[in-house]
């Protein structure tokens, strides 16, 4: 049974990618099997994952969602044990324009991981920060939607708008989508304004936020550029303990 958790936020810069890699790799690290997606055309994803998708022989996300490939083929074990991962590039901008006649173009991701002979504990999507047809993709394929939400003065902004098109996909086509749960990241416990946001936002949505709060944290910001996720860049840092800490409430809150 793939429990399928998609991690979306339509703005930018909110530690999107930085969650979908250190979430999977904590996940692994708890010997559950996940696969990450990464379905964001920049490949930040696959790249902070050490998984060249340009040399991938197969194809990656693209070809699968186009029908070149079963997806399958573009499935690449990483060096986690318990963690695959389906890597991206720049191809799957062509998805916006190409799916513009495309039939149940809102299913195709849904239909591909039905279709997948494997089986995973988790399946973590990273969403492209926009709301176009990756992200509802990624939306109407999954169980629960994760929201990272910076400890900033704009943190709210535009969060009604994803939590509304979060509703109109659960209604119109995926029953199954609930909030899986507001994770409050880019944390510096010195700054007031950090508290005040974290705060409100509890008031606001009570126990929909994660208890689990990522910090500003100069190694978890490192490790991408070494290709690594945080847990094996430095596993004694704050930003790897926190990750290991969510994936741990993840699992026992059942999502």
């Amino acid at each position: 049974m793939n429990n399928i958790i998609c991690i979306a936020n339509q703005k930018g810069g909110v530690g999107k990618t930085t969650t979908a890699i250190n979430l999977s790799a904590s996940l692994a690290a708890a010997e559950k099997k996940t696969l990450l997606i990464d379905g964001d055309s920049q490949g930040n994803t696959t790249s902070g994952m050490s998984a060249n998708s340009n040399n991938a022989q197969n194809g990656n996300l693209y070809h699968a969602m186009i029908g070149k490939v079963p997806l399958e083929k573009v499935i690449f074990s990483t060096v986690l044990p318990h963690l695959d991962i389906i890597p991206s590039n720049q191809d799957l901008i062509g998805i916006e324009v190409e799916f513009v006649h495309v039939e149940e173009k809102e299913k195709r991701l849904l239909h591909l991981l039905k279709s997948m002979d494997r089986n995973y504990d988790f399946i973590v999507i990273d969403c492209p920060p926009s709301l176009g047809v990756m992200t509802i993709n990624a939306l109407v394929a999954s169980d629960y939607v994760i929201v990272p939400l910076q400890c900033e003065y704009f943190a709210m902004e535009g969060l009604g708008y994803l939590l509304n098109t979060v509703k109109l996909v659960k209604t119109r086509l995926n029953p199954h989508l609930s909030l899986g749960g507001i994770l409050l990241t880019m944390f510096d416990s010195r700054n007031s304004l950090a508290h005040r946001v974290s705060e409100d936002v509890r008031q606001h949505f009570g126990n929909k936020v994660f208890k689990t709060v990522i910090p500003r944290n100069v190694r978890l910001s490192e490790s991408p550029s070494h290709g690594l996720p945080i847990i094996l860049y430095d596993i004694k840092s704050r930003g790897a303990l926190a990750y290991m800490e969510l994936a741990q409430e993840i699992i026992q809150r059942g999502l």
